[in-house]
């Protein structure tokens, strides 16, 4: 049987080969492109409550925040980070919500906060028998009434949950951005990756996935088609990892974890810190390395990925997949270290034999030269328009950040821009597209944002 994905390569192959009216795989111009006042929602107007300015026609509600009281009766926990939005029914959805807390932060709750758990469903735990306070909490919202419905813990037990992804059979994949090792602070090896079903009506039982490796992981996503997850690693020599599953949605059941390479080019360098090996705009035929040993307890899946000609990336974090690609943000990438976002297209024959026949492509989408126009990108998600949402997560004593729209060509506009000096997190949008939540990390709130998605410049 032909899959979608094979005939629409086959139709690029006709079409390369001047058989069709199309172009296949042509390169865009390789330039750092500016930002666009003239596209996007318009100006951003100064918000009265000092929190985020939108452009006209939108606004946002606060349906969480930090110290809240839930419905399970604990209280939101801090650092809001990553996040996902899986549909319940046509009305309801769930949002799963990871907290990047380490043990350090169970001495840092403030007045009304309940002792930390203590429950034989966590992860792991510390001398005291308290559940390391890494996890994610799960809010029910209803989108046509507006209503927050339900909020609670979904998954404790763990260390610095950073991003995640949604998967296709409707549960959230929480990150560890950790690789902490047994000691008086946590019993267990950390730097895997947990799977929380959106139909969770409470606290599940913390399991790793060690086939999705250990390491530093930051964010998932996974094609539907083939159910083959995808990863990013928030190091300055990061690989891009993906898990071939060896069964369509069961994580469990294991698969073969692999490293991104760049075909001809081994150990290819895409950071462009020190001179410019990563083109912008132009596709790059991969290959995938395989990893060996992927729950090393020695932190060292890049450099076993690496030896074998894996490519670098300069902190990888937030990952999204679309109709027939997958985004990724690397933090201080570029010549310039303020940002770069790149593309994957996955192969016709993806994580088979036949895929080196018909390779996936690599490609630098956007590369910042300029941080008034894009800094530090960090989370990222695709609008229902297909425009690029992204999270700025800036490394600076005052920071200024924003969520930065790209158009498809790949110019970017600033959507909303934080009067608070925290950084935005978890951006998702509802599956009906009327709204996009996010995260103010410390201290902890999310939005909804609602507005006119569909009155768009350009």
């Amino acid at each position: 049987m032909i899959t979608r994905r094979q005939f629409t390569v086959a139709l690029g192959t006709l079409a390369a080969a001047g058989m069709t009216g199309g172009i296949f795989r042509q390169p865009q111009a390789a330039t750092t492109i500016p930002m666009r006042t003239d596209v996007g929602y318009g100006p951003l107007l100064k918000d009265p409550n000092g929190i985020l300015a939108l452009p006209e026609g939108f606004s946002y509600q606060v349906l969480s925040s930090f110290g809240e009281l839930m419905s399970d009766g604990m209280r939101v926990p801090d650092r809001a980070d990553g996040m996902g939005c899986i549909a319940l029914n046509d009305s309801t959805v769930a949002l799963i919500r990871n907290h990047e807390l380490q043990p350090k932060h169970l001495k840092e709750y403030g007045p009304g906060q309940p002792e930390p758990l203590k429950t034989a469903l966590a992860y792991d735990t510390n001398s005291y028998n308290e559940a390391l306070p890494g996890g994610t909490t799960t809010l029910i919202y209803n989108t046509k009434t507006g209503n927050k419905e339900r909020e609670f813990v979904s998954l404790t037990g763990t260390i610095r949950n950073c991003s995640g992804g949604v998967t296709p059979w409707g549960s959230w994949l929480t990150c560890e951005e950790s690789v902490d090792t047994p000691s008086g602070d946590g019993k267990k090896y950390h730097g895997y990756v947990f799977e929380i079903p959106a139909t969770a009506e409470g606290l599940i039982e913390a399991k790793p996935l060690k086939a999705l490796g250990r390491f530093n992981h930051e964010a998932a996503c996974v094609d539907p088609e083939t159910g083959i997850v995808y990863m990013t690693e928030d190091r300055g020599d990061s690989l891009l990892y993906r898990l071939v599953p060896n069964e369509y949605g069961k994580l469990a059941a294991g698969g073969k974890l692999q490293a991104l390479a760049v075909k001809g080019y081994p150990k290819f360098d895409t950071r462009n810190w020190k001179k410019r090996e990563m083109p912008l705009g132009e596709w790059l035929d991969v290959s995938w390395v395989d990893i060996e040993s992927p729950d090393s307890a020695e932190d060292d899946l890049r450099k076993q990925g690496y030896q074998l000609g894996a490519a670098l990336f300069a902190r990888g974090e937030g990952i999204h997949w679309t109709d027939d690609r997958l985004y990724f943000c690397c933090t201080n990438g570029g010549n310039k270290k303020l940002g770069q976002v790149m593309a994957y297209k996955p192969s016709a024959y993806e994580g088979t034999p036949s895929e080196s026949d018909a390779p996936g492509v690599l490609q630098l989408f956007v590369e910042s030269s300029d941080s008034q126009v894009f800094n530090f990108g960090d989370n990222l998600t695709v609008a229902p328009n297909g425009h690029l949402i992204v999270c700025e997560d800036q490394y600076t004593a005052i920071v200024d950040n924003h969520l930065r729209g790209v158009t498809p060509d790949g110019e970017v506009y600033p959507f909303a821009q934080l009067a608070l000096q925290t950084e935005l997190a978890g951006a998702c949008f509802s599956p009906d597209g009327s709204t996009l939540f996010v995260n103010l990390y410390s201290p902890t709130q999310t939005l909804a944002i609602s507005g006119p998605w569909k009155h768009l410049r350009a």
